[in-house]
């Protein structure tokens, strides 16, 4: 079922998906005479891919097989319990991996690279890139893959900064890569469907712009961009969505819920047994009425009133749903709630024993594949800015940091700079770089520099004031 939308379970089955499809094609160049048959071939693979993202965002959303249960037995005692364990998930990835701005810093401590990435970065801000950021790695954490168009301003509308950047919803979106060696991409696709529920695609290649209606082309032009402004973050090689892996774990855990209340309720609501009795409907009214009522017994046997019931072992359940709940922390990534009682762990053993370590690997890995997506954006935003602007930055001099846990074992950090900072053989720019305790360690390192000539300006103008007659020009003048 890899190429075919599984349709054989019902909707309140949990469906089976292994990641999405990288939409391939054998062509070597997008010209105006292949590119509506590209599209419609990439349409179906693209189209597969849509129905999963959907189904995850609606996942994740909270509508979820559970709700689609039904019962045998006692139909009218089906409870619908939706523990949305999928949008924790999605949280905690989320705000663990950029909880705090993404950071620009400079991989050299020229003064000029300096103050073009600071320029850089608060071109950023102006175009609100940290929100941005953390919608396209909430897309990657939901459905394993996400997109990203940058775009010049347009003359005319030109503010604080020289171009725009969108997020892209990748259930109208998608990228064509060769299927040749490097798998370049050959086009980016935006759509949408307009109020004739026509379907209108804009085609982005490395110089020309399409636009296509249903499978007619409608119009070309050329654009100076020299790339395709449309760029795939995937979240791994497999473009899974950070909960994809555990849905039959998630789907059981509602299932153990909805059978806990549907248990309770049976409890409560259950059948009432009566055992040699003769007793009539009317009768059975006016005993849930009142409470109580006189039967008599058929053929003189012993007559017995009783309630038909059979308790659900809660201890049990509650075992298997930790269990379920365990295996999905671990599988995801994500700390446990455990906590522990011994008051001789340290730092670190509380990192290892609760799983944070583990979520930090794991942040490292989504890192890395973020950050080889972005230095693709960042090619066309330099130019950009290099055609627009004074900023005259290469990719080779920029690098990003993602601001995370920054303040943990700070006096740890403070002491490692501390001693190495006293060591006349190692330079001040490795103590700042290598101690962990700052995010732009270059920046850092040249305020700091700053500050400390200038206090040793400071301390030189305060000697002078205070013994005037040793002028440091003296010597020269006796000599």
């Amino acid at each position: 079922m890899g190429n075919v939308i599984d349709s054989s379970k019902s909707m309140s089955q949990t469906r089976q998906m292994n990641g999405r499809r990288v939409i391939k094609t054998s062509v070597k160049e997008i010209t105006r005479e292949n590119v509506v048959d590209v599209l419609q071939k990439a349409l179906g693979t693209h189209e597969l891919n849509r129905s999963e993202i959907d189904y995850l965002w609606n996942y994740y959303r909270g509508k979820q097989p559970i709700l689609y249960r039904t019962k045998d037995v006692r139909p009218e005692i089906c409870n619908k319990i939706v523990e949305n364990r999928a949008n924790e998930i999605v949280s905690f990835k989320v705000g663990y991996l950029c909880g705090e701005p993404i950071q620009y810093v400079g991989r050299n401590a020229d003064e000029h690279t300096t103050q073009a990435i600071t320029a850089l970065n608060e071109l950023m801000f102006a175009e609100d890139k940290a929100t941005k950021d953390q919608e396209i790695v909430e897309w990657q954490m939901i459905c394993g893959t996400g997109y990203r168009l940058v775009l010049p301003d347009e003359a005319g509308e030109e503010d604080e900064s020289p171009f725009e950047i969108y997020t892209l919803d990748p259930r109208d979106t998608f990228v064509v890569y060769s299927s040749e060696i490097g798998n370049k991409p050959l086009m980016g696709v935006k759509y949408y469907k307009d109020d004739d529920e026509v379907l209108r695609f804009s085609v982005y290649t490395q110089n020309r712009y399409y636009l296509i209606e249903g499978d007619i082309l409608k119009e070309e032009k050329a654009h100076a961009l020299d790339m395709i402004p449309i760029f795939e973050y995937p979240a791994n090689n497999a473009r899974l969505g950070s909960f994809e892996i555990v849905l039959p774990l998630l789907d059981t855990i509602n299932n153990i819920e909805s059978n806990r209340m549907d248990g309770m309720e049976q409890t409560i609501q259950a059948f009432i047994k009566f055992v040699n009795c003769d007793i009539t409907s009317e009768d059975f009214k006016e005993l849930k009425e009142l409470g109580a009522i006189k039967v008599k017994s058929v053929d003189g046997a012993n007559a017995d009133v009783d309630v038909v019931t059979n308790d659900l072992n809660q201890d049990q359940s509650q075992t298997l749903k930790e269990d379920c709940y365990s295996a999905i922390l671990t599988i995801c990534g994500i700390p446990n709630r455990n906590g522990g009682t011994s008051t001789s762990d340290t730092g670190a053993a509380v990192l290892l024993r609760d799983g944070w370590s583990l979520a930090e690997a794991r942040a490292k890995d989504s890192e890395h594949m973020f950050k080889k997506a972005e230095k693709k954006m960042l090619k066309l935003v330099l130019r950009i800015c290099r055609d627009l602007t004074d900023i005259d930055l290469r990719l080779k001099d920029i690098d990003m940091k993602f601001t995370r846990r920054n303040y943990e074992a700070i006096q740890s950090k403070a002491q490692v700079l501390i001693s190495m900072l006293q060591q006349p053989k190692i330079h001040p720019m490795l103590a700042f770089s290598h101690c962990g305790l700052f995010t732009d360690p270059e920046s850092a390192y040249a305020v700091s520099m700053k500050h400390y000539e200038e206090e040793q300006e400071k301390l030189l103008q305060q000697q002078q004031a205070q013994n005037p007659s040793e002028d440091p020009d003296d010597d020269e003048t006796k000599e």
